[in-house]
């Protein structure tokens, strides 16, 4: 969609360094090689347009089976002190290297693309200070698990979390990535690590050393002051810190290992483990990778297997060639694993499970890093677990989610004991990283007579046009599309999984809104009541037909709405079925920004408690958009079916150019309108 955006701009080439990457389109079903070749058959029209448009308009293209976005970024791109976008919300992956790496939607891309100053409101600064050592089963993902209990999903936002203290230096360079790659759970701008000798070392053996040996000269420059202070200050004893379990549904209801048990039989949740899985771009390192196989490695030697379906994904084809070569995917394989190709997999969705029927409630543990409702596997009774890939691999072993690898036994086919000793393997491997294939693609110097073709019959892809502009009037008489109850994320609001193939083509995509959220009327999904005809449907079917009928509507939500993957089609999707407005109790950043770039008004209750005054069959109106500006209330008018009136104060925090996008339609067309074009 970035790219799709980018054309649209009318612009004749990038302006900055900048790479494509698709890795959310490979289906996991069977293994590695034989999935990825279908997705290349499947998806063929779409890479296709991918490698095109990265030719003509100067963009690198990483092709289908590279790895994902995360994981190549953190073995190419980025480095100490550089400043990054990438529209991921886990983007923030590259803090392991000390870069300021921060997730964002694609029309934020395209402004950089296209040399436009990127903007951001300016964060606060959280400090977690790290004392003692890792060590044991403790493991950096343990890190974030624990400060995700502590913060929760929403305690991060605005906020920039930079770690420091003793303890930096006992967890290695991709730790310290996972650890920031999964402060988008907590709802942090980015995440950051001080630079030091444990990110010289991946450096060079990325045949990087130039930049390490930069890095080092300027050391002083890449670490926080000595005295610097905090707008929150939080202690984490490494030495003292438990191995964590988080879930089920959300990334932040943590668990120290020694308690999950009795939690889950009180909660009952599934204890039998039906599917263990390790990888992903939080968990896919070289020594992730290392240490789960040492395990699978011990029980191996008792004639253990996993009980548990075990499923391994290497976060790219460098990680990828370098464990088939030094032993770690056969001894995984060894236990029942099946390696999956380099891509994102079931983390987004892109699974293809058929253990279970869906409504069937099971349990599942990943080294993933987020377990919102259905997003694994698009069953929302699968509890999903997220914690280290050393405990996957013990508990799937296990079979058992109240196993405590600390603590507990198995019992081998022999009818011995066996207990699991901790976890160990090398960080980095000893020979270097062997870097398999290679699947970069570059660009030539000059583009211009380069086509890129879409077929208008495509269902896979189609060429954007521009939404309409703002008629200068207040919005008014608005029905409500859908008052939504409880948690609502991206994938709430678009779902991935099956839905990503239409990702290129956002009408059909749109056939995805808001089907996970929750109608506070009736407790369901994807179930509303058409206000015009008095009949229930589909949420994007009722939306379609309001546009048709030329109403326009909101959305209603409560807090953190929009949390989770940058996903801007969950903004896009809005705008196109004809939305106005999205109003909330709080808004997560990267969709709050998303919703501004297409022109659409996000808007907070001042007086949350106003969530209750509009109901499902409210018509809203809001009022003096004509003095619309920075910190100035927007008047919302609450008409009910008695036909009695409320009105109430709604907070926004656009500036003044972010108002322009609201009045052109869009921030794209109002670019258009700044070049002329």
């Amino acid at each position: 969609m970035a790219m799709l955006q980018f054309i649209s701009s009318g612009l004749p080439r990038v302006a900055v360094p900048s790479t494509i990457h698709c890795d959310h389109l490979i289906e996991a079903q069977s293994g590695g090689t034989e999935d990825l070749a279908r997705a290349k058959e499947t998806n063929k029209e779409v890479y296709n347009f991918l490698a095109s448009s990265g030719s003509k308009y100067g963009v690198g293209f990483w092709k289908p089976g590279s790895g994902i976005i995360h994981q190549i970024i953190l073995e190419n791109y980025a480095y100490p002190g550089v400043l990054l976008i990438g529209t991921d919300s886990h983007t923030p992956n590259g803090g392991g290297l000390g870069g300021l790496c921060i997730g964002v939607g694609g029309a934020d891309a395209v402004d950089v693309m296209a040399n436009i100053p990127w903007e951001l409101k300016c964060p606060k600064v959280i400090g977690v200070k790290l004392t003692g050592k890792l060590g044991g089963w403790t493991s950096a993902k343990d890190v974030i698990l624990k400060l995700a209990g502590i913060l929760t999903v929403k305690g991060g936002t605005g906020a920039i979390v930079e770690y420091f203290g003793p303890g930096v230096d006992s967890i290695s360079c991709t730790g310290m990535g996972t650890i920031c790659n999964m402060g988008a759970e907590i709802g942090a701008t980015t995440s950051v690590f001080p630079f030091n000798d444990r990110m010289y070392e991946y450096l060079v053996s990325t045949n990087r050393k130039g930049i390490a040996d930069l890095a080092k000269q300027y050391r002083q420059m890449l670490a926080a002051d000595a005295k610097a202070e905090y707008d929150q200050l939080i202690e984490i004893d490494l030495s003292t810190l438990e191995p964590h379990v988080n879930g089920p549904f959300t990334p932040d209801l943590a668990h120290p290992i020694s308690q999950l048990g009795e939690a889950a039989r009180k909660a009952g949740w599934p204890l039998d483990i039906k599917v263990g899985l390790i990888g992903s771009c939080t968990n896919s390192s070289y020594e992730d990778m290392s240490h789960a196989a040492s395990l699978a490695k011990q029980a191996s030697s008792k004639g253990l297997r996993s009980k548990a379906q075990f499923t391994v994904t290497p976060g790219s084809e460098q990680i990828r060639a370098t464990i088939e070569r030094d032993g770690q995917a056969q001894a995984l394989r060894d236990i029942g694993g099946v390696v999956l190709a380099n891509a994102c997999g079931p983390c987004i969705g892109q699974w293809k499970r058929t253990d279970v029927k869906k409504g069937e409630k099971n349990t599942i543990v990943s080294s993933y890093n987020r377990n919102f409702t259905a997003r694994n596997d698009a069953n929302p009774a699968t509890h999903a677990f997220v914690t280290s890939p050393e405990l996957v691999t013990a508990m799937a072993i296990a079979g058992r989610l109240d196993f405590n690898p600390l603590t507990d036994s198995l019992k081998a086919p022999d009818g011995s004991t066996f207990k699991f000793q901790p976890p160990s393997g090398d960080t980095l491997p000893q020979r270097g990283f062997d870097p398999g294939e290679d699947t970069y693609q570059g660009f030539p110097k000059d583009g211009k007579k380069l086509k890129v073709d879409v077929d208008p019959k495509s269902n896979r892809l189609q060429l954007l046009e521009p939404f309409d502009k703002w008629d200068g009037k207040d919005l008014t008489d608005m029905l409500v599309l859908i008052k939504i109850k409880g948690k609502c994320t991206t994938d709430h609001i678009s779902p991935a999984g099956p839905w990503l193939k239409y990702r290129g083509h956002l009408d059909n995509i749109s056939n995805n809104m808001c089907i996970g959220a929750i109608n506070s009327e009736n407790g369901e999904a994807n179930k509303i009541k058409n206000l015009l005809t008095g009949e229930y449907g589909k949420t994007p079917d009722v939306a379609r037909y309001y546009k048709s009928k030329g109403k326009k509507w909101v959305a209603v939500g409560e807090d953190n709405y929009g949390e989770g993957s940058s996903r801007e089609h969950a903004a896009l999707e809005p705008r196109h079925l004809g939305g106005r407005a999205i109003i909330v109790k709080s808004f997560a950043r990267i969709h709050e920004t998303n919703l501004k770039k297409q022109g659409l008004l996000p808007l907070t209750f001042e007086n949350p408690a106003d969530y209750d005054k509009i109901k499902p069959d409210s018509r809203i109106s809001l009022l003096g958009l004509k003095e619309l500006a920075p910190g100035k209330p927007v008047v919302c008018e609450v008409t009910q079916t008695d036909g009695k009136k409320v009105r109430f104060n709604l907070r926004h925090t656009m500036n003044e150019g972010q108002i322009t996008w609201f009045r052109a339609g869009s921030a794209l067309n109002r670019m258009k309108e700044i070049s002329g074009k």
